[in-house]
């Protein structure tokens, strides 16, 4: 069985991930089973180096704040800012102080550096503005969303001024309050004022579609797709700020399930424009449903992957990554009967298998599912093999300067 998936294993690179796929996927995503390991995001950024140079590909989309990755995206595009103000400004969930993340921005702002607009690279945060602790305020998408439209079509067509939504939304710090996830009592979403808002929301983002053709060709399609954005992200906030406020069994499964469809519609837009390298954890991108265990106990949702891959069929293409040791974090030599045992065996630092070759080779020898002891590492679920496209695996993360916060 070893030579066999040895045969199967190949060196990661565009070329060859390509040679796995029916086509050229209009995302192609790439999960990782942990954050904080620079190891995995230096491959990943190999990867998209090869897909522009070889494969047309345009943009980069990371599990991060969609509104803090558009300072990003001007930076790489127009050179606004600084490096510094990108690393810094950009990214959320501390994914700024990675050092290979630095350097992705660097490489993609040089690459742009003289470029015309349509070859240049772009940059995306796909995920909500939100903490797994607590949620954004809504406000600087909607109020972003309302000056947009207030710059360019007719005021009476508006539904509200701007001075009514910043009385509704009130303080900032009353949205973001941390107890609310544990207690939804503490949640301001389902206010009246939070209840006015949602209808306001909902207004706004019809008036965009309704006045399409005149805001394209007012502003730019540029403009209008970020008001896209900001329209998804409030309204989106809004339902996720609603389901915090609410006490019943499925809250948990609903809050994931709500930030998981706001990723998919990010994803979903970027595949409209250009092929897109997606980047976010293993749990974001597969097919099969996702599972986390809460406070409350195990909880299921489908995940942005699954949506997306629903209904871009060969559009999509998911490849899981897999981690051999993170010995710093405890995390040893994987038993030799599970998956990443298997791999592990095969000489090569890192490699790319075939998934659904991989899981005929196993046959009715179902790997054990490999249990992780440190809770920042999802291992992969033997169940799930055959729904993936391939399996990236590094034998080992090296210990180097902690960047990402893990406690």
């Amino acid at each position: 069985m070893t030579a066999d998936i040895k045969e199967a294993a190949h060196v990661v690179d565009a070329a060859t991930v390509m040679g796995l796929l029916p086509a050229r996927p209009r995302l192609l995503a790439l999960g990782e089973p942990t954050h904080g390991e620079d190891v995995l995001l230096q491959l990943r950024n190999d990867l998209f180096r090869q897909l522009v140079e070889q494969e047309g590909y345009r943009t980069i989309a990371i599990e991060s704040d969609c509104m803090m990755g558009l300072v990003v995206d001007d930076y790489v595009t127009s050179g606004t800012g600084s490096l510094d103000e990108a690393m810094e400004r950009g990214f959320s969930h501390g994914f700024g102080a990675s050092a290979a993340n630095r350097e992705l921005v660097r490489w993609m702002r040089a690459y742009n550096d003289g470029r015309p607009a349509a070859e240049r690279l772009r940059f995306a945060g796909f995920d909500g503005p939100l903490e797994i602790t607590h949620a954004a305020s809504p406000r600087q998408a909607l109020t972003a969303l309302h000056a947009y439209l207030t710059a360019w079509v007719d005021a009476d067509l508006l539904p509200c001024a701007a001075e009514t939504l910043d009385r509704l939304l009130g303080a900032d710090d009353r949205w973001t309050n941390p107890a609310a996830m544990m207690d939804p009592s503490q949640s301001v979403g389902q206010t009246p004022e939070a209840k006015q808002l949602r209808l306001l929301a909902d207004d706004l983002v019809a008036l965009l579609d309704t006045q399409t053709p005149h805001l394209i060709a007012a502003s730019s399609s540029d403009d209008w797709d970020r008001a896209r954005m900001y329209g998804r992200t409030a309204a989106g906030l809004l339902r996720y700020h609603s389901w915090m406020a609410d006490t019943s069994p499925s809250r948990m499964a609903r809050l994931l399930g709500v930030r998981d469809s706001m990723m998919a519609a990010n994803l979903l837009t970027l595949a409209e424009r250009r092929p897109t390298l997606v980047y976010a954890h293993n749990a974001h991108l597969q097919r099969d449903k996702s599972t986390m265990q809460m406070w409350e106990g195990p909880v299921e949702w489908w995940s942005a992957g699954a949506i997306v891959s629903a209904q871009l069929n060969e559009g999509y293409a998911f490849l899981a990554t897999a981690l051999g040791t993170i010995r710093h974090h405890g995390v040893e030599t994987p038993p030799p009967d599970t998956i990443e045992g298997l791999l592990y065996a095969l000489p090569e630092d890192s490699y790319v298998v075939d998934a659904r070759r991989l899981a005929a080779i196993l046959g009715d020898a179902a790997p054990d599912p490999r249990v992780s002891p440190w809770f920042g590492y999802a291992p992969l679920d033997p169940a799930h093999l055959a729904s993936h496209d391939a399996i990236v695996f590094v034998k080992d993360a090296p210990a180097g300067q902690p960047w990402w916060p893990v406690a």
